[in-house]
């Protein structure tokens, strides 16, 4: 089961920011310590532990796909209860949602992000790349 391609909902964003990652296990570090970061800024603490493992798997996944181009997070707080993390980079190729099995090592990412955002994430195709987007909330479902 691939992600869903699907157009990024237009939200004024009310603030933000974004890092550029290099293509490495270890920028899923440096991704979760911004995104902790920019909850506690805007008092989302009951979003932490979502979007914090939202962000790693996210930024994993684009380090696997083996682009040596730019990779950039970003972390948009899109209303006072909800953010929206994006992850660009600079492969077409779309992330596969696929059911681990129980011994399987990997492969739970994307079926941890559906699960934790509800639902609500998604691919956009751009030029040169893609960007996964995903919505959490507090509290949910909206």
């Amino acid at each position: 089961m691939t992600g869903t391609i699907s157009a990024l909902e237009e939200q004024e964003p009310t603030s933000g920011t974004s890092i550029d990652l290099p293509y490495r296990p270890e920028s899923a570090s440096q991704a979760r310590e911004l995104v902790r970061t920019m909850l506690a800024e805007w008092s989302l603490d009951d979003l932490v532990d979502d979007a914090v493992l939202v962000a790693s798997e996210m930024v994993a996944n684009s380090a696997k796909t083996g682009c040596h181009t730019a990779m950039t997070l970003q972390i948009i707080r899109t209303t006072a209860a909800s953010v929206r993390i994006l992850v660009t980079d600079g492969c077409r190729v779309l992330p596969v949602r696929i059911k681990a099995g129980s011994s399987d090592e990997s492969g739970r990412g994307l079926e941890l992000v559906a699960k934790l955002t509800h639902g609500r994430w998604g691919v956009s195709l751009e030029a040169l790349g893609k960007t996964v987007h995903a919505d959490l909330r507090v509290g949910g479902k909206p």
